[in-house]
This record gives C-alpha cells, sequence and structure tokens, in this order.
C-alpha cells in the first residue's frame, strides 16, 4: 500500500488559517447535527511522567481519522514539545491508510482557530484589544489565529517568563508584553487562556463586561479557568462531552450540569442562541475534539494531493 507521509513543513506550508477556519466551521456544525462518529477520548499513562491520547473521527464524505497525542509535561526541560501528535488518516470504503502525518502543528493550529472561531461568533463586533495569557506553542498560535477573528489594534501578550512574551509578541507589530496577567486582561475585549497552569491564572474581578473568554489549557486534575469566572459567564463549547471527567473532558467543567454550555455547532445551525447582550461574559472552554483533527488533517491531505506535496512509502 502507498501511504501519502506529510512533515510538519509541509503540514505547515498546507495549512491555511482561513480555509481551517471554514473547515472547523462546517465540522462544528456535522458535530452538532449528529453527523459525527467520535467516541470519547481514552488515554494511558506512561510511569506517571506523561499521557498518550487517542482519539478516532469519521464523517459521512472525508477518511476516516486518528490522532495519537502524547502529553508530557517535562519535555520543556528537554527543549522538546510538551504536545507530540501523530494522525493516521484511511480510507472510508476499504479502510486502507492513505496518510500519515504531523498532528502537533496541526493539534496547536486547530486548537488556535476553535479558539478564534468562537471569538467571531461570540465577541463583541467593536472588540479591538486581546491579551493572550501564555507565550508557549498556544499563545504563537493563537497570535497567528486570533486576528482572523477580529481586526485587533493592540495585543497584549504576558508570560510567567517576561522574555517569552517579550520574545512571541515580535511577531505581530500590534503586540506588546507585559509583567503581568492582570495587566494584560484589564479592558481587554478577549482574553485567551493559553497555558499548562494547574491553577487559575485570571481573576473574575480583572474582566470588564461584555469581555469573551477563550481557555484551552488542559492540566487535570485542575486547570487555568477559574470556576467563578465559568458561574458569571455563558458557556460555549466544541462538544458536551467537555462535561466529562478527564482525559474525554475538560476538569474545570467536570462535575457541572452539561446543560450550562451551548456547543459552537448549535450557535452556527442557529439552535443556540450567541452573545445577548454587549455586557454579558462570554466564556469558550476547550476540550480538543476529532472532529477539529479530522477536519484540519482531511484540508492537509487533499491540498497536498492537488499540489503533489509530501512522499510516497510503500508498506
Amino acid at each position: 500500500m502507498d501511504i501519502l507521509m506529510l512533515n510538519e513543513a509541509e503540514v505547515r506550508r498546507l495549512l491555511d488559517p482561513e480555509a481551517l477556519l471554514d473547515q472547523l466551521s462546517e465540522g462544528f456544525r456535522a458535530q452538532s447535527s449528529g453527523l459525527v462518529d467520535a467516541p470519547k477520548r481514552i488515554g494511558v499513562s506512561a510511569s506517571n511522567t506523561g499521557l498518550l491520547l487517542a482519539m478516532p473521527a469519521y464523517q459521512q464524505g472525508r477518511e476516516v481519522t486518528v490522532k495519537l497525542v502524547t502529553l508530557f509535561h517535562e519535555n520543556k526541560r528537554l527543549g522538546i514539545p510538551v504536545h507530540q501528535a501523530l494522525i493516521c488518516l484511511f480510507d472510508p470504503e476499504t479502510g486502507t491508510p492513505l496518510s500519515f502525518m504531523d498532528g502537533t502543528y496541526i493539534t496547536a493550529l486547530r486548537t488556535a482557530g476553535a479558539a478564534a472561531l468562537s471569538t467571531r461568533l461570540l465577541a463583541r463586533t467593536d472588540a479591538r484589544v486581546l491579551a493572550i495569557i501564555g507565550a508557549g506553542v498556544q499563545g504563537h498560535a493563537h497570535l497567528l489565529m486570533l486576528p482572523h477573528a477580529r481586526p485587533f489594534t493592540e495585543i497584549r501578550v504576558a508570560s510567567r517568563h517576561f522574555a517569552h512574551a517579550e520574545q512571541l509578541a515580535t511577531i505581530d507589530a500590534r503586540a506588546h508584553a507585559v509583567e503581568a496577567a492582570e495587566e494584560a486582561v484589564r479592558g481587554a475585549d478577549v482574553v485567551c487562556l493559553c497555558t499548562s497552569a494547574a491553577e487559575p491564572v485570571i481573576s473574575l474581578d480583572w474582566l470588564a463586561p461584555g469581555t469573551h473568554i477563550t481557555s484551552v489549557g488542559y492540566a487535570p486534575p485542575g486547570g487555568e479557568l477559574d470556576r467563578r469566572v465559568i458561574a458569571e459567564a455563558r458557556l460555549f463549547v466544541e462538544t458536551r462531552q467537555a462535561f466529562e471527567p478527564p482525559p474525554a473532558g475538560c476538569a474545570e467543567l467536570a462535575a457541572l450540569d452539561s446543560s450550562l454550555g451551548t456547543e459552537l455547532g448549535e450557535v452556527l445551525l442557529g439552535l443556540g442562541q450567541g452573545r445577548q447582550s454587549a455586557d454579558e461574559l462570554t466564556v469558550y472552554k476547550a476540550m480538543g475534539h476529532a472532529c477539529e483533527d479530522m477536519a484540519a488533517a482531511s484540508l492537509v491531505y487533499h491540498r497536498a494531493k492537488q499540489e503533489g506535496i509530501g512522499r510516497s512509502v510503500v508498506l
């Protein structure tokens, strides 16, 4: 069998941000319409140092997709990514493997892409000030994706290490580093939490009326998003699997009533209400769903085929 292999550089070249937002929108619509078969995420622990998670998905008209992703926080000390991933595509008619591709960049960009999509759907239309908390892989991906959601004029970046915030801010002329998360958040219209923190990184009293907050961090049994923020805001999720205990769902939402959350797909389909007033706080809490990987990987695969990118390997 011939399998198309795509490395990280090729995936970066093929994964266009605007096209990704379109594909994610279609994926969330399909998910909320019951058209995506995606079982709960499962995982195994490796010697108490990290996790390997498996995330399969299928939707008619797309390839059968599975992502294997590892989460090893101590990798920071080794200078290698905390998250590493491989995505595999299979022919839905025969089960034949079609493609193996780097999933690390896809995971980063589709996660930030879903946060950007939530911002496009839920932030005030006059939102101009963005705060990004965290200057790692997700901070970088959010700085690339969020300007596709609103025409921000100021982007504030905060990190535990000020030098990291300074370094990230250099990639966008609108961005500047600030010393503390509170300084970034106060007066911001959109606040993106992009950390690996096991405890809340922002406080409810920092948030101005009408702020949209996104949170993509995953650090069970804790997390970066304060439940007091969730309690005072309208909550939006990818799917209601987010209310399951980890690894299927989010630690910050575990044990909460799933009826509290509106799916992004429901907003896109007109089945759920988005922002209802200019002063309302809105929160998008990401769990990371396989429908996002499927949408992004299918986009990459078909563009690679059209453009003749990658190499075929015979197994």
